[in-house]
């Protein structure tokens, strides 16, 4: 009987390569020097389309030859200066810029619609606007046209603007998600901004939730009447305490169908979330899952001296994690998986080493993005979340349980290159992976380049399956 086990075995594995070995990639770059793209999306006869965050260029590449064409340039519709790296020091520029892409379920059809978002307008200081728009593909002159303004009043900044957009489908509904982040407030340069991630008047530091496809008969057509904040006036906020959640995609498997974000953590503790309706992801007051690591620190450290108390920001101390999870009962969500989980003695070093402008590195790998695998091009990656990172140059793949809600084992680190590798899209079939990297490599506050060495800059990246 036992031999007739190991045989069953053994024929089990080699009649599957893929539980006996990992599968194999093909890198080429298919497009460079693009100007900092920030969103990647790929349409049904495969052409990409791609954000650029600077120029504020939409453009739709053809993966086969890496012809480009230029869709539409929002720069007439930026009322401030433009990008000039010889007076950023005079002139503030948001984080991003043009960011969040996202097409219509029906795009090829009978919706030819494609979402972005984009920051149009400086107030003051630190501080812009957000617009979220809606263009119409005229396929015969291959341009966007035709504007429709969702919502011209979303928080900007020039730290932590968030900026991912997806569209998930839910009981019938087509429903648009934006990601908001908490506008830096409390650290750096906007050490005395007050952080609102916990006010839900707010849509900082908020996941928003509008419709993919108007409600003509009500008044604000494109906010669900559904929506958890709903009061005498329609909210967008969707869930609250997020501190800039970069990424978002809709998990669709047999056995659930799920929104996932990934945000970035202060300096350790990078979440990977399920975003659901009303509920709270604990920022500025929990960091990472709710296990007292952060007792006695705050969720960032700031360099406004002026300011009062060890770490210099507005940021509240956390007391106790743990009991802010139960004062916040059913709402609180802990995260399903949180890179770099640091300890509290090793972050206490950390917050005092950056305090003392000795070094500025810490654990964090930033995740800017994910996707979700579930093809049947590499079985062993189906029900996976592919999260890209900033500082690490890696995709990070996390394979999930039956159900979505867990994450089982450690992650599988992929792709490596000295890149920052800013947004992921797949092809239909599962055995393309196209990735985007940031051309410059510098990101907020006092980290300057990170990684310190960088190649690919401003790159579309195609990874394919080796059969």
């Amino acid at each position: 009987m036992r031999k007739l086990l190991y045989t069953l075995l053994a024929i089990s594995i080699f009649s599957n390569p893929c539980s006996a070995q990992k599968p194999s990639f093909k890198q080429s770059v298919i497009a460079s020097n693009l100007q900092d793209p920030w969103s990647i999306a790929i349409d049904g006869e495969g052409y990409l389309w791609v954000t650029e965050s600077k120029s504020y260029k939409i453009l739709c590449v053809n993966p086969s030859d890496g012809a480009i064409v230029l869709s539409a340039d929002l720069s007439m519709l930026r009322e401030f200066p433009r990008y000039d790296t010889l007076k950023l020091k005079d002139k503030p520029w948001p984080q991003g810029g043009l960011m969040g892409l996202v097409l219509h379920p029906n795009f090829d059809t009978t919706d030819p619609y494609l979402f972005v978002a984009y920051v149009y307008k400086h107030v003051e200081g630190n501080r812009f606007l957000t617009r979220l728009s809606r263009f119409r593909f005229d396929k015969e002159q291959a341009i966007l046209t035709d504007e429709t303004i969702l919502d011209n009043d979303v928080p900007g900044s020039n730290d932590h603007n968030g900026g991912r957009l997806a569209i998930h489908a839910n009981r019938g509904f087509r429903y648009l998600y934006y990601a908001v982040g908490d506008m830096g407030a409390g650290q750096y340069s906007n050490g005395g901004r007050a952080n609102s991630a916990q006010d839900a008047t707010s849509k900082e530091g908020k996941i928003l939730r509008f419709l993919a496809d108007p409600d003509t008969a009500a008044v604000d057509q494109w906010i669900p009447s559904d929506n958890p904040f709903n009061t005498e006036s329609r909210s967008a906020v969707y869930s609250v305490g997020h501190r800039n959640p970069q990424g978002l995609a809709c998990g669709q498997s047999e056995g659930f169908s799920l929104l996932f974000s990934c945000e970035h953590g202060p300096m350790s503790d990078d979440e990977v979330n399920i975003i659901e309706k009303g509920k709270n992801y604990g920022h500025p007051l929990i960091v990472g899952y709710a296990d007292g690591n952060y007792n006695g620190l705050s969720a960032a450290v700031s360099d406004d001296q002026t300011l009062p108390g060890p770490w210099h920001s507005a940021l509240p101390v956390i007391a106790d994690e743990q009991d802010q999870a139960y004062a916040f009962g059913d709402t609180y969500r802990n995260p399903i998986y949180s890179f770099a989980a640091s300890d509290a003695g090793y972050l206490k070093k950390r917050f005092a080493r950056v305090r003392e402008s000795k070094d500025a590195e810490w654990e964090s790998i930033a995740p800017s993005s994910l996707a979700f695998y579930n093809h049947q091009a590499i079985p062993d990656w189906k029900n996976s979340l592919l999260v890209t990172a900033l500082k690490t140059g890696l995709v990070y793949r996390l394979t999930l349980s039956a159900d979505g809600r867990a994450v089982i084992g450690d992650p599988e680190e992929l792709f490596s290159n000295k890149v920052r590798y800013r947004d992921i899209c797949l092809s239909p079939d599962g055995k393309k992976i196209y990735l985007i990297t940031d051309r410059s490599a510098i990101t907020s506050g006092p980290t300057e380049e990170n990684p310190k060495e960088v190649n690919l800059r401003g790159c579309i990246v195609a990874f394919k399956l080796v059969e």
